[in-house]
């Protein structure tokens, strides 16, 4: 039984640009990154990105796809096209995983061929895509749930699913009962925890009410085998040396939990 690879979001040095998330990693031991692609034009340049790879030594073992909304217009306006080059990207990495959320209700074509386009590239290229688990939103009292047809995808059916646990915790969700409705179909994790409200805040793991601890074991003690990234919020760190306190603490906190209980016995 291997202990899973645990790897850096690059939304996790944000906001330092990729290059910072590659340096950080490759100094703290990780062994890779998650790609967010997003504004950074570093991010959308999977030359630049593979340059990186070569001067820190640090692979990229999952690619997030641009589906936030401050990502709509990166890689063009059409979401099938942004899945479709996430998916290349990964191909090019030699990464086995692209993240995804559900669509936006506003999507309604996109929405409406959402299921089909993620099987179909998915079995084209070999490369998992996992959709993630969302969660509510609330705006002056009033919740209401942007994605369509909903935050949890396991209510649609997916090959392939990304257990976010700083999502559960806004959405109020039963983490452990979510993992268990993924079971087989897990193939990714965002390690990161929340205090339960409903902001999505990305704490170190450990430092929220969320289950990570339980969670890492139960991965660790089964045959998953996908990749853990910690995705957590740094951005109101002032200095390069808080930031990578932050990071350090996650890392040590998924190596210790993520080792099979006969290692720790």
């Amino acid at each position: 039984m291997t202990t899973p690879p645990v790897a850096l979001s690059t939304a996790s040095v944000y906001p330092e640009p990729v290059r910072a998330a590659f340096e950080i990693a490759a100094g703290l031991g990780y062994d890779g990154v998650e790609l967010m692609v997003w504004s950074d034009p570093i991010s959308q340049n999977p030359a630049a990105v593979t340059r990186l790879v070569q001067e820190y030594g640090v692979p990229v073992l999952a690619v997030h796809a641009p589906c936030l909304a401050v990502t709509q217009r990166v890689w063009g306006s059409d979401p099938v096209e942004r899945i479709r080059r996430s998916v290349d990207a990964a191909e090019q990495f030699g990464a086995r995983t692209v993240v995804l959320h559900p669509p936006f209700r506003w999507q309604r074509r996109y929405a409406a061929t959402f299921a089909a386009e993620v099987a179909r590239a998915g079995e084209y290229a070999g490369v998992a895509l996992a959709v993630e688990n969302m969660f509510p939103v609330t705006r002056g009292g009033f919740r209401s749930v942007p994605y369509s047809p909903g935050f949890d995808p396991t209510e649609v059916g997916h090959e392939h699913y990304t257990l976010d646990l700083s999502h559960t915790a806004a959405a109020g969700s039963d983490a452990i009962a979510m993992l268990d409705r993924m079971g087989s179909n897990l193939a990714h994790i965002h390690l990161a925890d929340g205090s339960g409200g409903p902001r999505d805040e990305h704490l170190v793991p450990g430092r929220g009410t969320q289950p990570c601890a339980e969670v890492c074991q139960r991965l660790a003690d089964s045959d998953f085998a996908g990749v853990v990234v910690l995705e957590i919020s740094t951005r109101r760190c002032r200095t390069r040396y808080e930031r990578m306190t932050l990071l350090a603490e996650s890392l040590l906190f998924a190596r210790f939990h993520l080792q099979p209980v006969s290692a720790l016995s």
